[in-house]
């Protein structure tokens, strides 16, 4: 293999690029990215970054002296690929043809629709998204976040700090019940009320109102929230719309096999938009957390340089961590088929728990709260459990 390209500049792009050149790839490297920026961190941006405690500068994955030897195509969007000929389009107009190619274009936020063109409305996923919103709460103002996932409540959680009125409105009865499960979901989102901020459940929401900019969201049990900026937090859809018609197979994302191959040969997918198929589960899960980001590229980037000549190995456990309200929140595993959840150390009511999800008396996941040195024994004993 003489020439890979590498569909994405963000983190997971970033470390197939690395990986590539780690494990020994020395010839034509080149990485495509839709955005005009450089490869940046995308965790702190509804943070430290949206709180003003943290520049542009500091969000930079590259070191200064950091140097892969690759072409960067910044700013320019991929719009097809075309196995036959090895060539990925750019939106441009150009081409760029390559023996090997690593999906790594990621995902987009959701949209709320009916939301499109009226002022006062984001969606938090760029840094271009995180410099609005953060221009907006610095004029102050009464803010709704849609959605109680962790990108909403880290947005809830800084606005608070920044002392602006807000309410988090969430369409499930319990917020974060699919990625924490009812019981811990209910005990992580009781941060918002411990804190007086407001939060609406079991409703969703019918619309925006305003005329050029919103001044309410509109439930669909009848009730109008006051809002001066809104965020939407409802989730993300893979970017995959540019390979459709490329004979990849495509699945909630790029559908992968445990090592990150697709059903194309020479080429791999890795993070938010590929579907990598879990071993332990026996089923595809797409994982859009910032570690597999960073990992799963090494196993993606081996499987293409050998053409798929090595045995694939077990994906580590899932595993994402959020800060809310002062609480360090950190989760491992995948809490979906637990039978049972056990507090192991600390308290819900203290918000210090660290809890124990088993399914059959074995160990599935682990939840901890401002419990760091014991969730990591948890988190090292289960991926020794699901290895």
């Amino acid at each position: 293999m003489r020439s890979v390209v590498v569909v994405g500049a963000s983190l997971a792009g970033l470390s197939a690029a690395r990986s590539l050149r780690k494990q020994g790839f020395d010839g034509r490297l080149v990485v495509i990215g839709d955005e005009l920026h450089r490869p940046y961190d995308r965790p702190p941006l509804s943070k430290e970054f949206l709180a003003g405690t943290l520049g542009e500068a500091e969000l930079a994955l590259e070191a200064d002296d950091e140097d892969l030897g690759a072409e960067w195509l910044l700013g320019v969007r991929a719009t097809g690929l075309d196995h036959a000929r090895h060539a990925v389009r750019l939106a441009d107009g150009r081409e760029v043809r390559a023996d090997g190619c690593v999906i790594a274009t990621g995902a987009a936020a959701r949209a709320l629709p009916g939301s499109e063109g009226l002022a006062g409305v984001h969606t938090l996923r760029t840094l271009d998204d995180a410099r609005a919103l953060r221009d907006e709460l610095g004029r102050g103002g009464r803010l709704v976040v849609i959605g109680a996932g962790f990108i909403g409540a880290e947005v809830a959680s800084t606005a608070y700090a920044l002392g602006i009125d807000t309410t988090v409105v969430e369409a499930a009865p319990t917020p974060l019940a699919g990625p924490l499960g009812e019981t811990m979901g209910a005990v992580v989102s009781a941060l918002h009320t411990d804190h007086g901020v407001r939060l609406v459940c079991g409703v969703g929401v019918k619309g925006l109102s305003g005329e050029g900019r919103v001044d309410a969201v509109l439930l669909e049990d009848g009730r109008s929230i006051p809002a001066d900026i809104v965020v939407v937090g409802v989730g993300a859809r893979p970017n995959v719309e540019w390979l459709e018609g490329s004979g990849i197979a495509l699945d909630n994302g790029v559908k992968c096999g445990a090592d990150g191959r697709t059903s194309l040969a020479g080429v791999v997918a890795v993070g938010d938009c590929a579907n990598w198929y879990d071993p332990r589960a026996g089923h595809h899960r797409r994982v859009e957390h910032w570690t597999g980001a960073r990992e799963r590229p090494d196993a993606a980037v081996a499987a293409l340089l050998a053409g798929g000549a090595v045995e694939p190995g077990v994906p580590r456990p899932p595993y994402f961590w959020s800060d809310q309200y002062g609480v360090k929140i950190q989760f491992a595993g995948h809490a979906a088929g637990a039978d049972s959840v056990t507090v192991e150390a600390g308290s819900a009511d203290g918000r210090d728990v660290l809890a124990v999800y088993r399914r059959a008396g074995d160990p599935v996941a682990v939840l901890g709260m401002n419990q760091p040195r014991l969730f990591m024994r948890w988190r090292k004993q289960l991926a020794a459990t699901a290895s």
